[in-house]
């Protein structure tokens, strides 16, 4: 994964500790836990606000009748659209 972002931004091996070098620089090396710490906790609160929000969408796409109606119908409508396909197959077989 941090391989492929690195990619993206092209940057190599030489660019990247010329960046840790400036961070360490201006931040301090006490500081750079504290950030990565704060950065972690970001990331896993978007990541979890992400999860709600598909969970909701998908409880709510559940709960819903006129969903269930609707997939009901369309499986139904397939369910016939095979039978028939499967007829002219068995037609068309000489």
């Amino acid at each position: 994964m941090i391989k492929s972002v690195f990619l993206l931004f092209n940057i190599g091996g030489s660019e990247l500790f010329l960046i840790v070098l400036v961070i360490i620089m201006f931040f301090g090396a006490d500081k750079i836990p504290e950030i990565a710490r704060g950065l972690g906790k970001g990331i896993k609160t978007v990541r979890n606000a992400t999860n709600d929000i598909k969970r909701e969408i998908t409880e709510s796409a559940e709960g819903n009748e006129d969903i269930k109606e609707i997939k009901d119908s369309l499986d139904e409508g397939k369910k016939k659209f095979k039978e028939i396909a499967g007829s002219i197959k068995r037609n068309t077989d000489l």
